[in-house]
């Protein structure tokens, strides 16, 4: 489903086209913040449309780079906005899907150092991997000889860098401290690089990727990407199900991941004007002579989900 190569041209999904373009697919994938709600509000119409995507027999995922939320508080904010009923194994938050990379990448008995929420840790606990970090931490002493000389522990072989409100200098001085220890022999995985996450009213305030790279900067290496647009969190979704790239929707609000992340990986993309990226960018891609800006370019915009809605009548 997803265009030739060359430069994408986006179009307009108008009712006809939605149409075919929906009855060729078996599978949706949608981020969620800016697409299916704003805040605790459910964009209009967006509950009504997926329900009837649902009820055509479409298999509906939702992948998200917050880090903050566990699968099971996804299904349930689903629910409480009148959304489809989920399970669990439908979310692939960058939480569970940064777990379910450390469960495969680490030696048995390794632990990770956390710079996260508790969401992160529980998904951590949930897939068996060992952790330590999470919360308020605070320098062991009045001088830099104190925060170098605080106690490690033997069993991290990785440094988790997620969306962390406790976020300080002592806890970068300590992951830097796990690197150096022991050097590409200790892990640098980052949830997501979303610098920025907009708030409602225009304001905005400092997202993962700011402190991915603060880590990076110490480190003076690069973190392995889990969340959009690393291909890793699609290829979760289809190692848990039977997916056809060819026969697969990614529904987003944001160029630079969920667009990026569905044409890098053979998707049909469809762009919902409700969150973060604008037409105007687009146009500006589209126009590029930028060979890789034109994979920032979606096959479609909507204005919202519920302009669905008219393909979808029975």
């Amino acid at each position: 489903m997803a265009g030739p190569a060359g430069p994408r041209r986006c179009r307009r999904l108008e009712a006809e086209a939605a149409r075919a373009v929906l009855g060729a697919a078996d599978t949706l994938l949608f981020d969620c913040d800016g697409v299916l709600w704003r805040g605790e509000a459910a964009v209009g119409g967006a509950a009504a449309a997926l329900g009837r995507l649902a009820a055509a027999g479409k298999r509906l995922c939702y992948v998200t780079n917050n880090s903050s939320r566990t699968r099971a508080a996804y299904t349930e904010k689903l629910r409480r906005l009148g959304f489809p009923p989920a399970q669990p194994r439908h979310v692939f938050g960058s939480a569970y899907c940064a777990a379910r990379y450390l469960r495969q990448a680490l030696p048995p008995g390794a632990a990770a150092y956390v710079l996260g929420s508790p969401a992160l840790a529980a998904e951590l606990e949930a897939a068996g991997v060992p952790h330590l970090g999470p919360g308020p931490a605070a320098l062991p002493g009045p001088a830099p000889a104190d925060w170098a000389r605080a106690p490690l522990d033997p069993a991290v072989r990785a440094v988790l860098v997620g969306f962390d409100e406790h976020f300080s200098y002592a806890k970068l001085c300590q992951a830097l401290r796990y690197l150096q220890r022991d050097g590409a022999g200790c892990l640098l995985v980052g949830t997501n690089r979303d610098n920025r996450l907009p708030l409602e009213g225009g304001a905005a305030i400092p997202g993962t990727g700011c402190l991915v790279k603060a880590v990076e900067t110490a480190a003076q290496r690069e973190a392995f990407i889990v969340g959009k647009p690393s291909r890793y969190i699609f290829d979760c979704v289809a190692s848990e199900f039977d997916i056809d790239p060819a026969r697969t929707i990614m529904v987003g609000d944001r160029l630079d991941t969920d667009i990026l992340m569905g044409n890098t990986c053979g998707l049909t993309t469809l762009l919902t004007l409700t969150g973060v990226s604008t037409l105007e960018e687009v146009q500006g891609h589209q126009e590029s002579g930028c060979p890789s800006r034109h994979s920032l370019v979606p096959d479609y915009y909507v204005d919202s989900i519920a302009d669905l809605l008219p393909a979808l009548e029975e």
